[in-house]
């Protein structure tokens, strides 16, 4: 019972601080929030359209843009605001269909489309898109030609018989198949993103800098009067690591199940998603300890805190994916399985992009559990020298 209330000050003292409300619970659902946003999901190219007083074919041509599979449009005024918004990023490229098109090409004049885009190799391909849809309305057209001037009959209806003729004709068709493995993100959901690496991170960092309220503990003599009364070592200790742990599981769901509620994000099996996540917070729970035990100021341990968490986090994949490290440097995606973060992440992958179970993560848990007994031992064994010292 003592236990528990030695950890459920480790909670209190953590929901006392009104910025911790923010930093530990209400940062890591934001950057879950920015990055879904900016990089989650199928990637659509936004192309910009200026099509006033183009007429009806410059109409048709707008709509069949607006068509092509993986192309948001948003149509545009003029020119210069089209240009602006492609120069700024805000569209990777923009077509302007010049005023008069259609009379210009009833009338068997040239009309021009503009294809305005930044010089980058993306754009290339996104032009030869768009090059294949005004080719295929300029068929449709020179058809109509054909018949005004072989038979003498009306432009209109012309394009119509065109039209006709080109929607009942049989043209080429592609079919694709994918082979191999899919690609991680485009089998993510568009907040699976980063959900479970800033989990994994802002936990840790936690635990890290959550090192600072054990030294303040130590300097005010509150673990020392613990020791006068009947309680023991051992439920010193107990309780100091489970409140280390308790508040990386209180975090931990709040981020889950706020997550889970707010972007439906998928965390893969129950079960195996809470074993990585409790496995990691007692090794995260034990870092914390055992750096409490060996700072002696609690503005040091913060500090240090800090950059361990980000380093560590940053080494484990939870900024840069791990498939990305393999792939452009193998060397440094083996350093990063010396982190717990790299285990972790990797057992989450194998849940939500492969649908895994618990038996299929045996080997990361290990670790986890491995990782967290070594510095739960360190940390227990470093905070009695402290206690007993002090």
């Amino acid at each position: 019972m003592r236990l528990f209330v030695i950890a459920g000050n480790s909670i209190r003292r953590l929901l006392r601080d009104r910025t911790n409300i923010f930093f530990v619970f209400l940062m890591p659902l934001l950057l879950i929030l920015v990055l879904g946003s900016a990089f989650g999901g199928a990637f659509d190219s936004r192309v910009g359209v200026v099509d006033v007083g183009s007429g009806e074919l410059g109409e048709d041509l707008s709509r069949r843009i607006r068509g092509i599979s993986g192309v948001v449009t948003t149509a545009y005024d003029d020119r210069d605001a089209l240009v602006l918004a492609v120069e700024r990023g805000e569209l990777e490229a923009g077509v302007l269909i010049p005023r008069g098109f259609d009379q210009a090409l009833r009338d068997g004049e040239e009309a021009t489309v503009d294809f305005v885009a930044r010089p980058e190799a993306s754009a290339q391909a996104l032009r030869n898109t768009v090059d294949a849809v005004v080719t295929e309305q300029g068929a449709i057209l020179r058809a109509a030609t054909f018949a005004r001037e072989s038979a003498g009959s009306d432009f209109a209806e012309a394009l119509r018989m065109a039209e006709e003729l080109a929607a009942e004709t049989q043209g080429l068709t592609i079919e694709q198949q994918a082979v191999g493995e899919p690609s991680a993100f485009q089998e993510m959901g568009r907040f699976d993103l980063g959900a479970y690496s800033q989990l994994l991170l802002f936990v840790f960092i936690t635990s890290t800098t959550g090192s600072a309220a054990l030294i303040e503990s130590r300097q005010l003599g509150v673990s020392t009067r613990m020791l006068s009364t009947p309680i023991s070592m051992g439920t010193v200790l107990g309780g100091e690591l489970l409140g280390r742990v308790a508040v990386a599981v209180f975090q931990g769901i709040i981020i889950i199940s706020g997550t889970s509620l707010m972007f439906g994000v998928n965390w893969g099996d129950p079960i195996g998603a809470a074993a990585i996540f409790l496995l990691f917070a007692l090794g995260a729970g034990g870092v914390g300890m055992l750096m409490g035990a060996v700072f002696k100021r609690y503005q040091q341990a913060e500090g240090v805190g800090v950059m361990i968490g980000i380093g560590m986090g940053a080494l484990g994949g939870a900024m840069v994916p791990l498939s990305i490290m393999r792939m452009f440097s193998p060397t440094l995606y083996q350093v990063a399985h010396a982190t717990p973060h790299a285990w972790g992440i990797s057992a989450f992958e194998q849940l939500v992009l492969y649908g895994g179970t618990v038996s299929d993560i045996l080997p990361q848990l290990a670790v986890l559990a491995g990782f967290a007994a070594v510095v739960i031992a360190l940390g227990t064994w470093r905070l009695r020298i402290a206690l007993t010292r002090g």
